[in-house]
């Protein structure tokens, strides 16, 4: 698959981040009923849910993907309406509202909460525990890839590689710890439901990321923090298409996977690089730590080989996209955060 040396607006990044590889097309052609995305108005959802679309439309099947969501920006429905994804507003803490969602075969449940933990760590706990039991009180009948993050594992040395899906999980802070209890509920539910839980960390999109909060920084002068001083990043479109591609996968009890980018990346080279690309020298302060929240991806690039986008493209095109003021999610990822409160 072919992608262009630059990225210059958001139709052209959105066509890119959904155009689906024969594998997902092929995936296609192969699953038996429709796709429900659960929580599809974050920001990962939208091109998840033009990626399915596509993918059908290539593969020339009859199947729907149906989004669902509270759906308070209006303009990600009207997005996924115009792009032929089905939408559905609903209130996944509401016990009647999910009991009234339709009986699809293959989930996607993208649900949760981060940001704002804080200040309300009951909301947190309650949107990560409590809407996954009400899912799969409903969907008994389907099979689930479960969203949720590299963070629910221990800091482990950089020099390891990362944390494999066999490293005993050890959160820190109530996000951390309330994505462990959203696995547990899985789990628990998946002795009769086959599950995948999807352990991410960091999908890149030029429009947030941890790239894009580098970029930011590097391009104003700001300070960037070393101590968290490294990362493992994956471009978008690949998480999304691993996410897809992950149903065929689920099991019984729940698999575990870790999705990112096959390396591990210094937060101090990247910012350096994206600094050459923006004429900017990168203002730093600190020294890395010995560990990190790093994620090793190993056993899913066994499965579904290397990301197409590689680091290089994704420090050009995000470099390129913050010099031209391209738009901006306004969502950082906090990533340099090691006390677990967000």
């Amino acid at each position: 698959m072919s992608y262009p040396d630059l990225i210059e607006d958001e139709a052209t990044l959105d066509e890119i981040m959904t155009r689906p590889a024969e594998p997902v097309v092929e995936l296609m052609r192969g699953l038996e009923g429709d796709i429900l995305i659960l929580g599809i108005n974050g920001k990962m959802g939208l091109s998840l849910g033009r990626l399915a679309v596509r993918a059908i439309e290539e593969a020339g099947v009859d199947k729907k993907v149906i989004g669902v969501s509270r759906f308070s920006d209006h303009a990600g429905r009207q997005k996924l309406e115009a792009w032929g994804v089905k939408t559905i507003q609903c209130d996944l803490l509401d016990a009647d509202e999910v009991a009234g969602l339709p009986e699809v075969p293959n989930i996607i449940f993208m649900a949760g909460r981060k940001f704002g933990t804080q200040g309300s760590p009951e909301l947190t706990w309650a949107m990560n525990t409590l809407v996954p039991a009400r899912v799969c009180d409903v969907y008994k009948n389907s099979r689930i890839v479960a969203f949720s993050t590299g963070n629910v594992y221990p800091f482990t040395p950089v020099e390891s590689g990362g944390a494999t899906e066999d490293v005993t999980p050890d959160p820190v802070g109530d996000y951390a710890q309330s994505c462990l209890g959203r696995e547990m509920i899985f789990t628990y539910y998946s002795h009769n439901i086959p599950v995948l839980l999807f352990r991410l960390n960091y999908a890149i999109d030029l429009r947030y990321g941890v790239l894009n909060d580098l970029a930011q920084k590097v391009l104003n002068g700001k300070v960037i923090d070393l101590e968290m001083g490294y990362v493992n990043i994956i471009w978008q479109g690949d998480a999304n298409a691993q996410a897809l591609r992950c149903l065929p996968l689920c099991s019984s009890p729940a698999r575990p996977l870790n999705i990112t980018g096959p390396k591990t990346m210094s937060i101090r080279s990247l910012a350096t690089e994206l600094g050459r690309h923006l004429g900017c020298a990168p203002v730093f302060e600190g020294q890395e730590s010995k560990n990190a929240l790093l994620n090793n991806s190993w056993q899913a690039t066994e499965l579904f080989g290397p990301p197409n986008v590689d680091v290089e493209a994704l420090i050009r095109w995000t470099a390129h996209w913050i010099k031209i003021g391209g738009p901006s999610l306004n969502k950082p990822t906090h990533f340099e955060v090691r006390s677990g409160k967000f």
